[in-house]
């Protein structure tokens, strides 16, 4: 049991550490996908008929 100690903190430390490294630079957000703009390849995937701009749904 004296062994799995310092494992164990080392691993608390280390997971601990990085938690905070991904909170800083906020890592999770950076590939976040949001579309921007909808396009007419964009528009189709969501069902939207690019050809008919004026109408509405």
């Amino acid at each position: 049991m004296s062994d799995f100690a310092p494992v164990l903190f080392s691993l608390i430390v280390i997971v601990f550490l990085v938690f905070l490294i991904s909170r800083r630079f906020n890592i999770s957000s950076r590939y976040e996908r949001k579309p921007k703009v909808h396009t007419p390849w964009s528009a189709l995937d969501e069902g939207i008929d690019p050809t008919q701009e004026g109408s509405d749904k």
